[in-house]
């Protein structure tokens, strides 16, 4: 098994030094690691404390354009966006979809949340909470997640579960039908054996990632990789696995 890319990576541009490393950092690590495109995915404009500013888009795009030049990686510009509200909303808006080659979504707390009311629902209850989840909770969770599927053209869920507790597989089943992969992510799996292998006979589609802060963690993808080995997942449904992947999402808002 073979990564051909890593699409869930940080750089500075996730600010306040959540990020380690430039996108140059980024490229060169791939290079060296044998990757063929990685993508740029900072933290979604939402959030307070690390996230990307749409006055740094220029800037990233001449970096990325350098880093391409000087290593050989194709790189992709993209985003981690915020989910913002109970509503499926999140924090990216109609003319951002003109410079993103890739769009990946998931579940953050310390976002600038849409109301007062998912502030509370949504980031507190979640955050806060030292509890079980409850059934409400999961299925408030769940819904708000399926209504930004059906929103957005969401190329991938990063850390499917992390912080945030769905009803996974109806998750994963909206994301098959709307062409959305779940990410396999190098640092944390936040769902069962069990579920990932029901996800697997529906024929979800998967995508692995390291969800790299630094530029040493790019491609280290190996607690992703022996999951699948030691499950026997089907690597043609894992896009970036001995293959590039296409990412054919339409840009929009529905």
């Amino acid at each position: 098994m073979v990564l051909f890319g890593d699409y869930h990576t940080h750089t500075k541009y996730s600010r306040k030094n959540h990020g380690k490393g430039s996108v140059l950092e980024n490229a060169s690590a791939a290079q060296e690691k044998g990757l063929k495109q990685i993508a740029i995915t900072d933290h979604g404009f939402g959030h307070w404390m690390f996230g990307l500013r749409h006055k740094d888009i220029p800037q990233l795009k001449d970096d990325i354009l350098n880093a391409k030049e000087i290593t050989g990686v194709d790189i992709l510009l993209g985003i981690e966006a915020n989910l913002t509200s109970a509503n499926g909303d999140v924090d990216v808006v109609e003319s951002d979809f003109e410079f993103l080659d890739i769009f990946a979504m998931g579940f953050h707390q310390l976002v600038k949340m849409k109301t007062t009311k998912d502030l509370f629902y949504i980031n507190w209850a979640n955050g806060l909470s030292i509890f079980s989840p409850s059934k409400e909770r999961i299925a408030r969770n769940t819904t708000a997640f399926l209504k930004a599927l059906d929103k957005y053209p969401i190329d991938f869920i990063t850390h499917l579960n992390f912080g945030y507790p769905t009803d996974t597989l109806a998750v994963a089943r909206m994301a098959k039908e709307k062409g959305t992969l779940i990410e396999l992510n190098g640092k944390r799996i936040n769902f069962t054996d069990k579920e990932l292998e029901i996800m697997a006979s529906e024929g979800v589609k998967f995508i692995v990632n390291s969800d790299a802060h630094s530029p040493d963690a790019v491609g280290e993808v190996n607690r992703a990789m022996n999951l699948i080995f030691r499950l026997g997942l089907p690597l043609n449904q894992i896009v970036n696995i001995d293959k590039l992947p296409k990412f054919e999402n339409k840009r929009g808002i529905t």
